[in-house]
């Protein structure tokens, strides 16, 4: 398997992306490959005698690189030759059967869906993010690629969550949650009413409902479903929680004074407790829906975080849940209904270097 990784991506590229990828190399297989997309002349020296594995590592020249606050599009139009640009283009000609990034998310979706194309029969990828929870994982799905989600969106990224999470996590009948204000019918905006009722059409998805945001560290579900801005709100949130809520024990467990004998308990538990909630350990966040494999990576992935997102996409591309997804969603009878006069949505198209 051949894995294209941004090397320019991410707060602390490209070494933390150089040290995962030889990290990576130790657990892949002969005739596993990882390229590295960035500057040769900045690559090159940081690379040189690292050898001695069964994978290899080669470089792929992309002299550009798109800063995480640049504008996504007009980014893409004017550098070309960036990474992210390069890294879309592999996975594009079929050079790399998975493309991995921690650099600019926006740029990373429009890259991704503008060259390698949407997957048949899905409107617009969504970026699903696995939550773990006391209960086991929750998929949530979309967490930022589209902020303006139709109904269609919203019932497609409960399928491709459904299957994603069926195969990577072994839930037969994982339980679909839509996100709203509230668990009753009448709860909700337009957008999620219609998309309730598509759900509630599809007699293979094991739909529970309206969901809160409470509901998914409450084991209510396998698989909550929203659009991109509020599924965004609920990651940072949670983010953010979870790295106050550590600091607030450690610096309460400092102040007291602990019996010798039960400190290195704590800590063991705390650290477990840890472990499990963060994000390094689960890699990156696919881009469901894209005709290929695409993991966006956090901003501030570390050399651990870059290998496990690796592993992982070698995992999903093995699992061929591309080909599922397409193959459920051309047999089912739930399509988008547009009113007359409404354009439907235009997939946007990229040439060498020009976005049209």
């Amino acid at each position: 398997m051949r894995i294209a990784i941004d090397a320019m991506g991410g707060d602390l590229a490209p070494d933390a992306v150089i040290s995962g990828s030889l990290l990576a190399l130790e657990s892949l297989e002969k005739g596993d490959e990882v390229i590295l997309v960035g500057p040769k002349e900045v690559l090159e020296p940081k690379v040189q005698g690292r050898g001695g594995y069964s994978a290899t590592l080669s470089i792929e020249h992309a002299p550009d690189v798109i800063g995480m606050d640049e504008p996504p599009v007009e980014s893409l139009r004017k550098m070309p030759r960036s990474s992210i640009s390069i890294l879309a283009k592999l996975g594009k000609l079929g050079k790399a059967d998975a493309v991995i990034s921690a650099g600019n998310t926006g740029a990373c979706v429009a890259a991704f869906q503008m060259r390698m194309r949407n997957l048949e029969g899905v409107n617009r990828p969504g970026i699903a993010v696995v939550f773990p929870t006391f209960t086991g994982p929750v998929t949530i799905c979309d967490v930022g690629a589209n902020i303006a989600c139709k109904p269609i969106n919203l019932y497609q990224y409960a399928v491709m969550s459904m299957i994603y999470a069926r195969r990577l996590f072994g839930i037969q009948s994982p339980r679909i949650g839509l996100m709203s204000i509230g668990e009753e019918d009448a709860k909700g905006n337009e957008n999620v009413k219609k998309a309730r009722e598509f759900l509630k059409k599809d007699p293979k998805i094991n739909f529970i409902g309206n969901i809160e945001g409470r509901d998914i560290f409450k084991g209510v579900c396998d698989v909550a479903v929203c659009d991109g801005f509020v599924g965004n709100v609920i990651l940072k949130l949670t983010e953010g929680l979870v790295d106050g809520l550590f600091k607030a024990i450690k610096q309460e467990v400092m102040s007291q004074k602990m019996n010798f004998l039960l400190a290195p308990i704590f800590k063991s538990i705390m650290t477990n407790i840890y472990k499990k909630h963060d994000y390094n350990e689960y890699g990156g966040a696919l881009l469901l829906g894209v005709n290929g494999t695409a993991l966006i990576c956090h901003g501030a992935s570390e050399a651990r975080t870059i290998k496990n997102a690796i592993l992982i996409s070698k995992k999903y591309y093995g699992e061929r849940i591309n080909e599922k997804i397409a193959a459920y969603l051309a047999a089912s009878a739930i399509v988008e209904d547009t009113p007359a006069g409404e354009p439907q949505d235009v997939a946007l198209r990229v040439t060498d270097g020009q976005v049209d």
